[in-house]
């Protein structure tokens, strides 16, 4: 597990596996997002796989597949629910974590600055400057 902290209760991370969940654990995390479609990963790594080591670890499991095409504002919503309604910290994953970074920024855009997301998401490593007229739009409705 490569968790990268976007603010100290979201967190996001590569791929995740069964046997990542001690570390999961220990690092105090208390609900896992996916983000990952099952059709991008092998069985073992799929949400069932996950969702079983994850529960049996104590832990909230919450899946919202995301692609391009599935980044709607429904599930840019959604995604906010879990990680604003589920018990913290929140560990979000994809398959570079990447996605989930970007689904964060989504939605927040209308309650912090594009200047504030794009900073939060470059210091844990991902560069989403692309994402600036985007967020700008969403931020001025």
């Amino acid at each position: 597990m490569d968790a990268k902290e976007i603010t100290p209760r979201y967190a996001v991370s590569p791929q995740i596996s069964v046997e990542d969940l001690p570390a999961i654990v220990e690092a105090g995390f208390k609900t896992v997002i996916c983000n990952r479609p099952d059709a991008e990963v092998p069985p073992s790594h799929q949400a069932a796989a996950i969702r079983v080591a994850v529960e049996e670890s104590g832990l909230t499991f919450k899946e919202l597949p995301l692609t391009h095409q599935t980044m709607t504002p429904e599930n840019v919503a959604l995604q906010r629910r879990f990680y604003e309604e589920c018990e913290g910290p929140v560990l979000a994953y994809c398959a570079s974590g990447t996605r989930c970074s970007v689904v964060w920024s989504l939605g927040m855009a209308s309650e912090l600055s594009v200047d504030e997301i794009l900073t939060k998401t470059s210091a844990a490593g991902y560069q989403l400057d692309g994402l600036r007229p985007t967020l700008e739009a969403i931020a001025s409705q």
